[in-house]
């Protein structure tokens, strides 16, 4: 049988972080993915932003690695020359019932270390007339980037210390042996190899990964759940020049503006449902669902001028009546299995954090003496 140091399964991303973080570090690296190519689904659906930090509860993995996420994806981007732009995110308040929100969000980002500037009415009308709102929070640090170019440039650097991706390469199963963890995969070339580092990036899949171990713990394995959204996108020229986030709802950060570096202007996503399996069919019925949302900040938004976008799944660890998960980077430590370090429930700010979160892999591994 085929061994291998370590193996990264997923190639979003996170795993192409993590990958090259180890790759980086002198691991001999194989990334197993089970689709055609690299970041097609979590990681290539989704707003493109690099979030500042100010949502998620202090002391949190979240607010923790997307703080030092931030910092470190604006560095590579500007080393590697990534597409990118420190766009910056206007939080708006509608209406006056929003302003204790509002307040709640402007103490959690000091606590977080992300610094925010209070805006009046006309505060925000300054920086973005054709939004309406009674107050809001600027945050100069939210950005926008290429995703693509990213994953692009961490995916070369990986191979580049030596690490190989190998697509359409599901992992169908495995078991913990006495010389590591031997993995059985699928596709037209199924094979096994034993591996004594086992990164779990799967994303959508990860918790299918971890309950197809023999031998893992079925209790270290948290349910799964997943969001789906939609995005709309805005015919002819974007009236804005910054980010523009209404205040988060239960399950997510609201219909919000967000821009791409060509200047297209799409809202979303929603939370429309919480499907038992990934479905990215779109739901054209939801136009009027989004002219309401939008309406309430950019309340001269023109009758048709809504287009369909696309669809994304968020992968969590909590359901739709329950609080807002946290990451769960599940170690050694944790689930009693060397070499092992599974991550869960990573979805927004995965982008954001995924250099950092790759470094905490590494830490993990490293906390756990794997030799």
């Amino acid at each position: 049988m085929e061994t291998v140091d370590t193996v990264v399964v997923g190639a979003g991303v996170v795993g192409l972080a993590i990958a090259r973080e180890l790759a980086q570090a002198g691991r001999e690296v194989l990334i197993l993915e089970a689709l055609e190519r690299f970041g097609t689904q979590t990681s290539s659906r989704n707003s493109e932003v690099i979030h500042a930090g100010l949502y998620y509860p202090t002391g949190s993995l979240k607010a923790e690695l997307c703080v030092r996420g931030k910092a470190l994806l604006y560095r590579y981007c500007a080393e590697r020359g990534i597409a990118h732009c420190h766009i910056g995110k206007v939080l708006v308040a509608c209406d006056e019932s929003e302003l204790p929100a509002l307040a709640r969000y402007a103490e959690r980002s000091a606590a977080n270390g992300v610094p925010l500037r209070p805006l009046t009415a006309a505060d925000v009308r300054q920086l973005e007339p054709a939004v309406r709102a009674v107050a809001g929070l600027y945050s100069e640090s939210t950005g926008i980037l290429d995703s693509h170019s990213l994953m692009l440039a961490l995916l070369g650097d990986a191979e580049r210390a030596g690490a190989t991706l190998v697509t359409h390469t599901p992992v169908m199963g495995g078991w913990i042996g006495s010389d590591g963890i031997v993995l059985r995969t699928g596709g037209e070339e199924p094979f096994e190899l034993c591996c004594r580092w086992l990164i779990n990036a799967a994303g959508l899949y990860a918790q299918d990964l971890a309950r197809c171990i023999e031998g893992f713990p079925a209790e270290c394995v948290p349910p799964t759940f997943y969001a789906k959204g939609h995005y709309f996108t805005l015919s002819g020229r974007a009236p804005f020049r910054h980010l523009v986030y209404p205040m988060p709802d239960h399950a997510g950060l609201g219909i919000h503006v967000t821009l791409d570096l060509g200047g297209q202007c799409k809202f979303g996503p929603d939370v429309t449902g919480w499907p038992m399996t990934p479905d990215y069919t779109f739901q054209p019925d939801l136009e009027e669902k989004f002219y309401r949302a939008i309406r309430r900040y950019y309340p001269d938004l023109p009758d048709g001028a809504l287009q369909p976008g696309y669809t994304g799944i968020r992968p969590k660890v909590t359901g739709p009546t329950e609080p807002a998960g946290d990451f769960v980077i599940q170690g050694p430590s944790l689930h009693g299995v060397a070499g092992l370090v599974n991550l869960f429930g990573i979805e927004s700010p995965g982008l954001t954090a995924s250099l950092a979160i790759a470094q905490r892999v590494v830490e993990e591994l490293r906390m756990a003496a794997v030799p």
